[in-house]
């Protein structure tokens, strides 16, 4: 057995009905590429061969009354690929806005966790003879670099199938007795979590200060709760609106390589763009900069305590994000310089802290918590503690194929929360950054809209690049 993290147990505990745990990639394929010409039934046998070199897809979880700790991941040895792969139809005509409707709908679905959590979609239907997939895994499992670890692994760069690697069919993430679970538990939370927190707390005290002071002089991170209110700040319904488009990946490096800039700031000078032009068509834009939240992978950062294990080794990023800017080349510029203040703050910050504190979470009081806030709507009642969760992940740059079939989009989601209910994701891939958008619809019922946005945003900026336009002395 291998026991959760907390802060991959943290995401067990947040879910609720109306606040769903789900991380999700949309891919849109060319099935003429599939040896043998494409059929559900070879394509589902072919998924079926390829978990068999997948031991995360294999895995369980498992708990018990007497588990005091997080629960742990055991081996399915009931696995059958029929409860994990399914398939449905796009609506006609199978555009990509008819996909973001079918998908809307299986992305609020709880997964059922007597089962490995995750499970496959297949879409026909959709136009020019093409079919989709949408691959669905808890938050508990994943975080997004190993969703695009995950991908990796499933794709290939040939249309043929791999062979599959006689090491990883072997492995297997065992089985636990209760008395393993009670045990083991019992250790964690008794013995070796008062000594972690010993060593924590003193690493942990002069953070709020230093913050606190950063944000008195301007030169850190946006303090949680001082975010403007925006639509998306309000508690969720189980209803979900997703918006995916695609941008050329060389045209965002143009305005990369023009203003001297990285990629990722063009990204958040896009997000702060679109948001500003979609909250200003409805007459909702504030006067002060919204604040994003940028997951930051630290898979490589030294783990020296128990309380850094787990699949999800993230942190966040507090970072403005220049909404409140009318000029585009004015945006790129204050969009670089947040983020470079933000940075500076972060790396003060033990890269681990997040995690051990999650390790602390407490099971089924979080759990009762978390379903108390959403169902009295408490999140209606407080300041939002950001605006919006703005992710950029790097996928291959090479051509992909999956299951056989060319892939030609890959749309990355990932899950919001009440109070936090817009979530802005883009994943480069092949030539482009395709740009997943995931709201809920009684929050806004026209985010096709902010997808539209981040076109726009592009635009203006390849237009200042070809004026010649330039951040100015101080870039």
């Amino acid at each position: 057995m291998e026991r959760l993290s907390g802060l991959d147990a943290s995401f067990l505990y947040l879910e609720t009905p109306s606040q769903v745990m789900n991380v999700a990639a949309i891919l849109q394929l060319d099935p003429t590429t599939v040896p043998g010409g494409y059929t559900f039934t070879t394509m589902r046998a072919e998924m079926a061969r390829r978990v068999t070199a997948l031991p995360s897809l294999r895995r369980r979880l498992a708990d018990s009354l007497t588990n005091v700790d997080h629960p742990v991941w055991i081996e399915d040895d009931d696995f059958r690929i029929e409860r994990h792969v399914h398939r449905i139809a796009v609506p006609s005509p199978g555009r990509v806005e008819e996909l973001s409707q079918t998908c809307s709908h299986l992305i609020g679905q709880v997964l059922d966790r007597k089962k490995p959590l995750w499970d496959m979609w297949i879409l026909e239907g959709m136009e020019d003879g093409k079919i989709a997939i949408m691959l669905r895994m808890h938050h508990a499992c994943v975080d997004g670099a190993t969703v695009a670890d995950l991908l990796g692994e499933l794709a290939t760069s040939t249309p043929e199938p791999p062979v599959v690697d006689p090491g990883k069919v072997a492995m297997t993430a065992g089985s636990a007795s209760r008395r393993d679970l009670a045990v083991g538990g019992a250790i964690n939370v008794f013995l070796q979590r008062p000594v972690a927190a010993l060593k924590l707390i003193p690493k942990t005290v002069p953070v709020p200060f230093e913050w606190f002071r950063r944000v008195r002089s301007g030169q850190g991170m946006p303090a949680p709760f001082l975010a403007p209110h925006t639509r998306f700040n309000g508690p969720l319904t189980a209803r979900r609106s997703i918006a995916l488009t695609q941008l050329p990946l060389a045209d965002v490096k143009r305005v990369k390589e023009h203003f001297g800039v990285k990629v990722n700031d063009v990204v958040l000078a896009m997000a702060g763009g679109a948001l500003r032009e979609y909250l200003e068509a409805h007459d909702e834009l504030p006067d002060a900069p919204l604040v994003g939240l940028v997951p930051v992978s630290v898979r490589g950062a030294e783990e020296k305590d128990l309380v850094v294990s787990g699949t999800n080794k993230v942190t966040g990023m507090f970072t403005r994000l220049p909404s409140n800017v009318a000029d585009p080349v004015e945006r790129i510029r204050v969009a670089r310089e947040y983020a470079t203040l933000s940075k500076a703050h972060l790396q003060e910050i033990d890269d681990n802290m997040l995690r051990s504190f999650a390790e602390f979470a407490p099971g089924n009081s979080m759990a009762t918590l978390m379903r108390l806030y959403g169902d009295r709507r408490v999140a209606a009642l407080h300041p939002p503690i950001f605006n919006a969760i703005v992710s950029n992940v790097a996928g291959p740059a090479s051509d992909m194929y999956l299951l056989g079939g060319r892939v030609e989009s890959v749309y990355p989601l990932a899950p919001i929360f009440h109070g936090l209910g817009l979530n802005m994701t883009v994943f480069s891939a092949a030539g482009e950054l395709n740009v997943g958008l995931l709201t809920c619809n009684d929050l806004a019922n026209d985010i096709s809209a902010l997808a539209s946005a981040f076109h726009d945003q592009l635009a203006l900026l390849l237009d200042a690049v070809d004026r010649g336009e330039t951040l100015g002395a101080d870039a």
